[in-house]
């Protein structure tokens, strides 16, 4: 899975470790970690086992020196879902980070997202957190670059797809998924003439983090490998974006769209023609 047997994966790692990777080695701090038993108070009424800290792990430190916010969805519980206090922790984490900026303390945001979407118990609050989160991120993004990343095993889908097109970069692993809908989901809907979530071939060739990266969609594409990963985060926390956020090109993308709709056929290297972001718009 990753680039050699003698690097460590990124994938790999929970959502704690992956934290810790990305920060100056003795300068993490983990915030409402699990001892603080902020669970959710729907999932033990409808039979789930919560997790003391709702699968959403902050940390705050360092990069490179420059004060630096981790916030790391753990896939393992609940498929990274959001619900009300997981969500409630990543917004009211990314509010500090705007008043801290806005106080010209500047500190950088790193979402690290693998993620189902919203929690179905409990659907509405994790939908109203997420809206916080993409109004805190469009705030936040003013002062400093926010960052995401999507590394794998789970992918980043539904509302939290979402926040991540509202970051300033978005890194992503060829493993990566980014897409709306699932697969699953997709195929469950609109049946197999629409989707076959079982091609595997298809799935990355749509919304595989190389063909996002190819098609615009994300920034930067890097190997399972725990330095690089780092390494991306670093670099575009440091760097400028050189044109509009992609959330304020909504014209642009909307013209491509028109220029797909009377397609009969579109796969993902004639995707790649069409959406491609070196084309320059009329």
């Amino acid at each position: 899975m990753n680039a050699s047997r003698n690097t460590p994966s990124f994938i790999e790692l929970g959502g704690r470790e992956r934290a810790q990777v990305v920060l100056d080695p003795g300068s993490q701090r983990e915030l409402l970690g699990p001892f603080e038993r902020l669970m959710s108070p729907w999932l033990a009424r409808q039979g789930i086992v919560p997790q003391s800290d709702d699968g959403v792990i902050i940390v705050k430190g360092a990069l490179d020196g420059h004060p630096a916010v981790v916030l790391a969805i753990e896939s393992g519980f609940q498929g990274g879902s959001i619900g009300e206090v997981s969500g409630a922790k990543i917004a009211g984490t990314l509010e500090l980070a705007l008043r801290d900026c806005e106080a010209g303390r500047p500190v950088w945001p790193i979402l690290l997202l693998e993620t189902g979407g919203v929690r179905l118990q409990e659907a509405n609050l994790g939908l109203a957190a997420i809206a916080e989160i993409q109004s805190a991120i469009v705030a936040l993004r003013r002062h400093v670059p926010v960052v995401g990343v999507v590394a794998g095993l789970v992918g980043c889908f539904g509302g939290m797809s979402l926040v991540a097109a509202l970051c300033s970069r978005l890194v992503l692993t060829r493993q990566a998924r980014l897409g709306m809908n699932g697969p699953e989901v997709i195929e469950q809907e609109a049946g197999l003439e629409e989707l076959d979530a079982h091609d595997r071939r298809l799935i990355w060739s749509l919304i595989g983090g190389e063909q996002r990266c190819a098609t615009g969609l994300a920034d930067r594409l890097v190997d399972d490998d725990a330095a690089q990963v780092r390494s991306a985060v670093r670099q575009a926390c440091t760097e400028s974006r050189p044109g509009p956020a992609r959330s304020e090109s909504v014209a642009a993308y909307q013209r491509r769209i028109e220029r797909a709709a009377p397609l009969e056929h579109l796969d993902g290297p004639g995707l790649r023609v069409l959406w491609n972001p070196e084309v320059q718009e009329p």
